[in-house]
């Protein structure tokens, strides 16, 4: 009898074993998931001197629905062709932006280019034509439904929200590392103990 209680013990510890290992997986995903996110948020666009957007229209669907981040690279006006997704100040100098796509470039006499502008699911053009000073950049990639987070990260908002999540996974990591700390003492001492007893 005590050789089946021995056996019993050690099939759960094998349940609990492969729970623990899917918990760490599971963990690992998400917190590399957190890392990307922040890297695709907040690295990648400051060093390469892009900027987040989030797109909060239908005027771009179906590319880029209401909820899509955007990260838009810096750009020579010259450079800019039809069909190129870029972003333009409403006003030149002032921070209302609007996010469409060339569909037709104008050079005029004197070499200057400006450029019409239409969102993918607008019927029409946009109302004014753009100069080259009034761009601000071309896309360079999307992230659907990213966008909302990026909008809570920003702003007033910002002062507070990353210092608590960056609280919280250091807690989150911190309870991993001791939980297993804990869950490897206590394999060995269960693999210590005797499985039968010699009469």
């Amino acid at each position: 009898m005590a050789g089946i209680r021995s056996v019993t013990r050690g099939r759960g510890d094998q349940h609990r074993g492969l729970g623990h290992y899917l918990g760490v997986a599971l963990s690992a995903a998400v917190l590399l998931l957190v890392l990307a996110l922040a890297v695709l948020l907040i690295v990648v666009p400051k060093v390469a001197g892009g900027i987040p957007l989030t797109v909060l229209t239908s005027s771009m669907e179906p590319g880029l629905p209401p909820g899509t981040l955007i990260v838009v690279a810096p750009v020579d006006p010259d450079t800019l062709q039809i069909g190129d997704v870029a972003t333009y100040q409403i006003r030149s100098g002032e921070p209302g932006v609007i996010t469409h796509r060339i569909t037709q470039v104008i050079s005029s006499s004197n070499g200057e280019r400006s450029f019409i502008f239409q969102g993918d699911n607008n019927s029409d053009p946009d109302a004014d034509v753009v100069l080259a000073e009034q761009i601000q950049g071309r896309l360079w990639y999307s992230l659907p439904f990213v966008g909302y987070v990026n909008n809570a990260v920003n702003g007033v908002n910002q002062a507070w929200i990353i210092p608590l999540g960056a609280g919280l996974l250091f807690l989150y990591a911190g309870w991993s590392i001791g939980r297993g700390i804990v869950t490897g003492v206590r394999g060995r001492r269960r693999h210590r103990m005797p499985t039968h007893r010699a009469d």
